[in-house]
């Protein structure tokens, strides 16, 4: 028996909210009149994503109604996966020197998300629980009978070709590009393709779980609104059969077999779930009066570090916007960060860059090295009329980090490298001549 669904739950004010989901009635116990046996015959299971004794208002947990414990499963056993790296990163020395890649291709040989994992880049360490990796995927093949679960860090997926169903144990969502997928350290999920085909970006985040970012002086509503993210729905997968268990853990993958769908929740409440983010209905504040304001007024999410103000990994969109307001404008400035940016796009074009910079492909600008628009970008800017203005067709988004980010050796050898990016600024001309 498999009972999905593909309902979701509103967030109404917060990430710090109760949900509750039952699949069949009655599936859940009564708050304070909890029998001894649980309804359905289900076994009672919390799964933990923070501390026992984080504060209220930053303490994640799910209770769990299932058919079977999550303990029930064979003896794990190393699992080769030659793309995918895990923090430390010391493959190669990182350089300051400003890096973009080419997308990759979707494979001709049958290959699921978990296969079709390529790390790129990195920080911090898994162990610690500070920084992140930065994976591409690509896939051809829905997980059907294959279940994977993340102990070092939640996923942040971000698709930019083709639809994700993700089947997790709280319910299944249905994510395209344009939309964002979050789910937690240790839910355990499968990814079907309902259009055969798919590409897109995750970063694995092995810091704070992702949370808003507080709004400051913009007050009480901008930017992503709580009330636009989706909680699934409970739904239940009753299988039997000859699965594999896919883990992360520790850095490495393991894979144990399993004679049951792990997907076998009945019914949850808790705060601890997947979600969902349709990044359209992202509030933008974006006025270019005077000087382009900071594009940390773009952040979406935010993993915080233990420096207040100073992220983990902060996840920034730059998507469609009005830009001249007033009669005066000047092209995206160049700028030096303390954080590392890794930068992808969704769809469109990049408006600090006039080419090269493709939907798939990535860039990184570690701490303190220099960027910002390529020559005819700026020339195209600093001649434009100065009328009102709105940048369309575009959708890109950035990891950025307080730590620096390591690329890979894999990274670092692919013909997807461009090794000739650096020329894009070569041909800014000097303009000074001494006069106001």
């Amino acid at each position: 028996m498999e009972n999905i669904s593909q309902s979701v739950l509103r967030y109404q004010s917060g990430f710090c909210n109760d949900f509750a989901s039952e699949a069949l009635p009655g599936a859940l116990p009564a708050a304070q009149n909890s029998p001894q046996k649980v309804s359905y015959g289900l076994y009672a299971e919390q799964l933990s994503g923070t501390a026992f004794t984080a504060p209220r208002a930053h303490n994640r947990r799910t209770w769990l109604y299932r058919i079977r414990p999550a303990a029930m499963h064979h003896a794990f056993e190393s699992l080769a996966q030659p793309t995918l790296r895990s923090a430390p990163f010391h493959q190669v020395a990182v350089s300051p020197n400003q890096l973009r890649w080419d997308p990759l291709s979707i494979p001709t040989e049958p290959t699921d998300f978990v296969d079709g994992l390529t790390t790129m880049a990195g920080n911090g360490d898994a162990a610690m629980q500070a920084g992140i990796a930065i994976h591409l995927y690509v896939a051809n093949r829905s997980m059907h009978d294959r279940f994977f679960y993340d102990a070092d860090g939640e996923l942040l997926i971000v698709p930019q070709q083709g639809r994700l169903l993700a089947h997790t144990e709280m319910g299944a969502l249905d994510v395209k590009p344009g939309e964002i997928i979050v789910i937690p350290r240790g839910v355990r999920f499968r990814i079907e393709l309902p259009d055969g085909e798919a590409r897109g970006y995750v970063c694995e985040n092995y810091g704070a779980p992702f949370q808003l970012p507080e709004l400051g002086p913009i007050g009480s509503n901008g930017l992503a609104n709580a009330r636009d993210f989706l909680a699934p729905v409970a739904a239940y997968e009753e299988r039997e059969g000859d699965f594999q268990l896919v883990a992360k853990f520790g850095g490495k993958l393991w894979t144990a077999a399993i004679d049951h769908s792990p997907l076998d929740v009945v019914a949850w409440h808790g705060n601890y779930t997947p979600y969902k983010y349709d990044l359209s209905r992202f509030n933008t504040i974006n006025t270019v009066s005077f000087d382009h304001p900071d594009p940390s007024i773009f952040t979406v999410l935010t993993s915080p570090s233990d420096t207040v103000g100073t992220a983990n990994v902060d996840f920034v969109i730059f998507p469609p916007r009005w830009m001249v307001a007033e009669n005066t404008f000047r092209p995206p400035w160049f700028h030096r960060n303390v954080m590392s940016e890794y930068m992808g796009l969704i769809h469109g074009a990049y408006d600090a860059k006039a080419e090269g910079f493709v939907p798939g492909g990535g860039s990184l600008h570690n701490c303190m090295s220099g960027h910002g628009p390529d020559a005819a970008t700026f020339e195209k800017a600093s001649n434009a009329a100065l009328a009102p203005h709105r940048i369309d067709n575009t959708l890109a988004f950035m990891f950025e980090s307080r730590y620096v980010i390591h690329p890979t050796q894999l990274a670092m050898d692919t013909p997807l490298l461009q090794r000739n990016y650096l020329a894009c600024w070569h041909g800014l001309k000097k303009n000074f001549n001494g006069q106001p």
